[in-house]
């Protein structure tokens, strides 16, 4: 048996047992590992500027920290505390009349009338709000985990990041691939990996800001409601309409109806139309010409699969992860193709 043979079956069989080693850290591993990718140009970019790498390592963690996962912690514990104090019997009532407002909402118009009733018909009040009440306790006993998982992902895309440099040079020693091709594989999945990370970002933060901040001039919690919206405007079309639509219900069936016109437009012109439509795509566009080194570009139906194709099979990581995956894939593709090209021109 030939030396590399007997040495890549020892490897595989010892990645094997270091994969049982560190099972219950994979996923955290790995969403660490896809972050520090995403952000890597941004920690060259900031290093370059302070001249630390620990320092600006320590400033993207902690930005990451704030950005990303205080405002999710704010929310568990947001909806956890909600669930504790309402009484489902009082939040039935309300829901009850929710819907009756609806229904004579619809009783001028026959078809949509008819349309409607065979809907709310369907819908049993009591069942939404036992199984609110369910989530609310899922929430509660699986807070603890989840924090603990955000802390272990943020340990880890600290020190990931912070040696970066040599393990993305050894790790491109390693692979059986000529040193530019390394270079274009790496390269590659980190410009759209940072494009999708970014796009993510702003598409939240932009859109989460405008509206918490406008609903909170009516009473509401308008921290809560922004990152709501932020999380909720990252699907396409109807992302945004799940967030305001019940709040426009409400503010009507509670008779103020002036302000429900004042959020449902607010939430179609401002957030919808400009913010979504101009704005964003600018700021996307200025991120990526001053940030990464060579400008992407992703299709954005792509990503939009990608992400709930994640959800759908990793949970909430799958945000992160099924975009990864896809780029990766494609990346990979992309090299394929060129070595195919050269395989055919010196084949000629």
């Amino acid at each position: 048996m030939k030396t590399s043979y007997f040495l890549i079956s020892i490897a595989i069989v010892t990645i094997f047992f270091m994969i049982e080693l560190f099972n219950p850290f994979l996923k955290s591993i790995t969403v660490a590992i896809l972050l520090t990718i995403a952000t890597s140009t941004l920690t060259i970019y900031l290093e370059k500027r302070i001249s630390s790498r620990a320092l600006a390592t320590s400033i993207i963690t902690i930005g990451l920290a704030a950005l990303f996962f205080l405002p999710i912690l704010y929310c568990i514990f947001s909806f956890a505390n909600f669930f504790n104090q309402v009484e489902q019997q009082t939040l039935i009532k309300s829901l009850n009349e929710i819907k009756s407002f609806i229904e004579q909402l619809f009783s001028d118009f026959l078809f949509l009338n008819e349309f409607f009733s065979n809907i709310s018909s369907r819908i049993d009040i009591g069942k939404i709000v036992q199984n609110m009440f369910s989530f609310g306790a899922f929430l509660g006993t699986n807070s603890l985990k989840f924090m603990v998982d955000m802390i272990l992902i943020l340990i880890f895309f600290f020190f990931f990041t912070l040696y970066s440099t040599p393990i993305s040079s050894f790790i491109k020693d390693l692979l059986p691939l000529k040193k530019e091709d390394s270079i274009i594989l790496f390269c590659e999945s980190s410009n759209v990996m940072t494009i999708v990370l970014y796009s993510i970002l702003v598409t939240a933060i932009l859109e989460g800001f405008l509206f918490g901040f406008f609903v909170s001039i009516f009473g509401y919690d308008g921290l809560l409601f922004g990152v709501l919206y932020g999380f909720t405007s990252l699907i396409p079309v109807i992302g945004g309409v799940i967030m305001w639509l019940p709040i426009v219900i409400y503010e009507a069936s509670t008779n103020s109806l002036s302000n429900a016109i004042i959020i449902a437009l607010y939430s179609i012109i401002v957030i919808s139309i400009i913010a979504d439509t101009f704005v964003k795509p600018m700021i996307i566009k200025y991120i990526n010409r001053r940030i990464i080194k060579t400008p992407t570009s992703i299709n954005e139906l792509l990503i939009f699969f990608s992400i709930v194709a994640g959800l759908s099979t990793f949970g909430f990581w799958g945000m992160i992860i099924g975009p990864a995956m896809v780029t990766f894939f494609i990346s990979i593709m992309h090299l394929l193709k060129k070595y195919n090209d050269d395989f055919k021109e010196n084949a000629s």
